[in-house]
């Protein structure tokens, strides 16, 4: 079912987003809350320098998990 999520959902942005994309993603939420997520780990990214990379899979995890 995750598998068919991913090729469903956000077929139109790339494997790895960034933080503007993210925050599209969800709905155009705010930069506290999206930095919120991040740091807490409530989805998981990747720092390189200074900017985050975040895997669409964990976007769509958050979405379909979080009740």
């Amino acid at each position: 079912m995750e598998n068919n999520n991913y090729n469903l959902m956000f077929s139109n942005y790339p494997d790895v987003v960034n933080f503007r994309q993210m925050k599209e993603m969800l709905g155009n939420i705010g930069s506290t809350l999206a930095y919120k997520l991040l740091r807490k780990n409530i989805i998981k990214s990747i720092k390189v320098g200074r900017a985050y990379k975040i895997p669409k899979n964990n976007i769509i995890e958050y979405l379909t998990n979080n009740n």
